[in-house]
C-alpha cells in the first residue's frame, strides 16, 4: 500500500488503465497498492474525456489530482538532447502531477486537469536508457550540464519525489544510473520524499529543489512542501549521497521579489553546511506564462493570477514547440536577471549559476 504521508495528495478511488498496462508487472504492482480504487478501462491515457479535456473539470482542478490515476504504456520511447539543463531528456517515467502550482506548463497541452499518468513499461525504459548511455561512452569535455557525467533529466514531465510514491519506477532508473560511471539522472522536485535518503545513489542522482520566496509560494505552489521544509532537506539529501542543486524557478515580478529573494538567499546560506555549500549549483528560470492557462486558473484560482498574469509586464514568446506564451518584456527581464544573478554572487558567492533566463 502507499505510504500513509502519500493520503494527503492521493486517496485514489479511480484508476484509468489501458490494457497493455495491466498485463504488465509494473501495472499490477500499482493496482495493488489500491485494491479498493474502481479499475476503468481506456484505450488511451491521452484520451480520457471525464479526466482531459472537459471544461466543467476546473472547479474539480484539485480533487481530480486527488482521486484519479491514469496506467498507460509509454509509445514512444526516445531520448532527446537538450544541452540546458541536461545533456538529455530521457524517456518520461509519468505525466502529469498530484501537486498543483498554477503556472505548470502540462495542462497546456493535456487539457483542463493534469492528475498523474504512470507508465508500466518501465523495463522498456530502462533498457532503452542502459543502451543510450552506453553508445554515448565517456564525456570527454565538460559543459553546463556537467563536469564529468552525461546528465539524464528523468522528469520532464511529473515531480519524481511524488511519483516514488506511486511505484518503483523512479528508483529503478535511479538504480541503474547508480551501477553507470559515465552518467547521471536529474529531476527537479517542489516534495520532500524522505524515502529516497536510503537509495544510496553513489553521487549519480542530481536532485533539483525548486525555491522561491515562502510568501509567493503560499499563493502560486499549491499542495508542495513548505519552502523550509524544502531548503531543510538539502544537507541530508547531500549526506545520504545525492547531488543537490537548487532551481530558483520561476522568478515572478511581485512588487517585492528582490527583497524577498534576498531573504530566501539568507535562509539557504544559514541552513546549508559546508559539504552541501561545496557542491551548489543553481538554474534561474523567469516565469513564462499562457493566456490558454490563464483563463483555465481563472476558473479555480484566480488569487494565483493576480501575480502571474500582469500583462503591463510581459509580451508574447514563441516556444520551440510553436506555443504562444508570454513572458517578460525585454529590457525589463535582462534587468531583472542582471539583478538576480548580482544578488546570488553575493549572498551565495559559493552557488554557481548554471545557466539563467
Amino acid at each position: 500500500r502507499p505510504p500513509r504521508r502519500c493520503e494527503n495528495l492521493l486517496r485514489v478511488t479511480r484508476i484509468y488503465a489501458e490494457d497493455a498496462a495491466l498485463e504488465l508487472e509494473r501495472g499490477r504492482e500499482i493496482v495493488a497498492r489500491w485494491p479498493e480504487a474502481d479499475i476503468v478501462p481506456v484505450a488511451s491515457h491521452w484520451q480520457i474525456p471525464e479526466v482531459h479535456g472537459d471544461e466543467s473539470n476546473v472547479a474539480r482542478w484539485v480533487r481530480i489530482k486527488t482521486e484519479a490515476l491514469v496506467l498507460g504504456v509509454k509509445k514512444s520511447v526516445t531520448t532527446r538532447v537538450n544541452g540546458r539543463s541536461a545533456d538529455f531528456i530521457a524517456p518520461s517515467l509519468s505525466n502529469g502531477c498530484a501537486m498543483a502550482c498554477s503556472y505548470c506548463y502540462v495542462p497546456r497541452r493535456k487539457g483542463y486537469s493534469n492528475p498523474i499518468t504512470v507508465f508500466a513499461n518501465i523495463d522498456q525504459i530502462t533498457r532503452h536508457l542502459a543502451r543510450h548511455v552506453a553508445a554515448r561512452g565517456p564525456k570527454t569535455e565538460p559543459n553546463q550540464c556537467d563536469a564529468d557525467a552525461w546528465v539524464y533529466d528523468i522528469g520532464e514531465n511529473g515531480d519524481c519525489s511524488v511519483d516514488a510514491l506511486i511505484s518503483e519506477n523512479v528508483r529503478d532508473v535511479c538504480d541503474l544510473f547508480r551501477m553507470t560511471p559515465t552518467a547521471k539522472a536529474s529531476f527537479a522536485t517542489k516534495f520532500v520524499n524522505r524515502d529516497l535518503l536510503d537509495w544510496d545513489p553513489a553521487g549519480r542522482t542530481r536532485i533539483r529543489f525548486s525555491l522561491m520566496p515562502a510568501a509567493t509560494a503560499k499563493v502560486t505552489d499549491l499542495r508542495t512542501s513548505p519552502m523550509g521544509e524544502r531548503i531543510a532537506a538539502i544537507n541530508d539529501f547531500v549526506d545520504a549521497g545525492f547531488e543537490v542543486h537548487v532551481n530558483f524557478s520561476p522568478v515572478i515580478l511581485t512588487p517585492t521579489w528582490l527583497a524577498d529573494w534576498s531573504e530566501l538567499f539568507d535562509q539557504l546560506d544559514a541552513v546549508l553546511h559546508a559539504r552541501a555549500k561545496a557542491q551548489l549549483a543553481c538554474e534561474v528560470i523567469f516565469l513564462t506564462h499562457n493566456e490558454g492557462l490563464h483563463e483555465v486558473n481563472l476558473g479555480w484560482h484566480p488569487r494565483g493570477e493576480e501575480l502571474l498574469w500582469t500583462p503591463s509586464l510581459q509580451e508574447e514568446k514563441t516556444s520551440q514547440n510553436g506555443a504562444v506564451n508570454v513572458r517578460y518584456r525585454h529590457p525589463l527581464k535582462a534587468q531583472a536577471v542582471a539583478a538576480l544573478t548580482d544578488l546570488i554572487a553575493r549572498k551565495l558567492p559559493y552557488c554557481r549559476v548554471r545557466y539563467a533566463f
